[in-house]
Parts: structure tokens; C-alpha cells; sequence
């Protein structure tokens, strides 16, 4: 699972003319879900970015979570997070979760936060969709399962 976590003054989702979804302050995520992802990595993934401290204290150093500042979120699927570009100059997606799987590991990782942040909202699973944002930083963290393998018992 690779998460592209953008904390944001605002943001927003929209197909055709109309809007999906719309935040305030909080962080806007584009998910990428791979073939191997379970709900245990959406779990895993969930809490360590609820917990992330990357909102600015009273002090101005980035002490608190999303949960801390009352931050709402917006979840936007992207399966271009699992593009290989090794080969040739049209990226392959062989490594990204099949459209079924997939989509409902997104529903998933949605309720998951919904459980434990009160505005969540989100895009449309495969939709054309245009996503608008202004970065508040700008602030932007790739959380990828892969990489974070190694130290799963550490994702808390």
C-alpha cells in the first residue's frame, strides 16, 4: 500500500461538475493499493498516518497528529502510485491490486478512518477525477508498506 499524504488548507474531489467530496484543514491521501495488500497493512497504514505528527503545535514545531488538530481527510484512489517505469517509457501497473480487490481495500481503509476522524470524505473508485488542493507547506510524506516491511511490528 503506498499512501501520498499531503497535509492541506483545503481540498477537493470532483467528477464531471460536480464535487465528491471537500475538506478544510486536514490531509488529502491518494492510496495506491497493491496485489499483496490485506486489511491488515489498511490497518497498519491507517493508524500510522493518524498518528503522524505533522500538524505545528502552539510552538511552531510539527508535534501534533491530525487526530490533535481536528483535521479532516480526503481519500483519493490512485493506482499510478504502483507504476514501473523500468521498461520502455510506458509505465506497466502489474504490481497494483486487481479493480476488485482493490476497490474494496479502499472502502475498507475509508471506514477504518471514518472510525477515528470525524469528516472523511473521498473520491469515486476508477473515476475520472479532478483533484484540486492547496498544500499547506507544502507538507507531503510517502508512506509505502513495502518499505516499511522490515519494521511492521513498529507501524502503531
Amino acid at each position: 500500500m503506498r499512501c501520498l499524504v499531503q497535509r492541506v488548507s483545503e481540498a477537493s474531489v470532483t467528477i464531471g461538475e460536480s464535487i465528491t467530496g471537500q475538506i478544510g484543514k486536514g490531509c488529502l491521501i491518494l492510496l495506491g493499493i497493491s496485489k499483496d495488500d490485506d486489511e491488515s497493512v489498511a490497518d497498519k497504514m491507517a493508524r500510522k498516518i493518524l498518528d503522524a505528527r505533522i500538524f505545528e503545535d502552539g510552538k511552531g514545531k510539527t508535534n501534533l497528529s491530525l487526530r490533535d488538530v481536528g483535521g479532516q481527510l480526503l481519500i483519493v484512489s490512485q493506482f499510478t502510485l504502483y507504476a514501473d517505469y523500468r521498461h520502455g517509457n510506458r509505465p506497466g501497473f502489474s504490481n497494483a491490486g486487481t479493480p476488485e480487490r482493490a476497490e474494496a481495500l479502499y472502502d475498507y481503509f475509508i471506514n477504518k478512518c471514518k472510525d477515528q476522524i470525524a469528516i472523511v470524505e473521498h473520491g469515486v473508485f476508477g473515476a475520472d477525477m479532478k483533484v484540486r488542493l492547496i498544500n499547506d507547506g507544502p507538507f507531503t510524506i510517502l508512506y509505502d508498506s513495502e518499505e516499511l516491511a522490515s519494521n511492521r511490528d513498529k507501524l502503531h
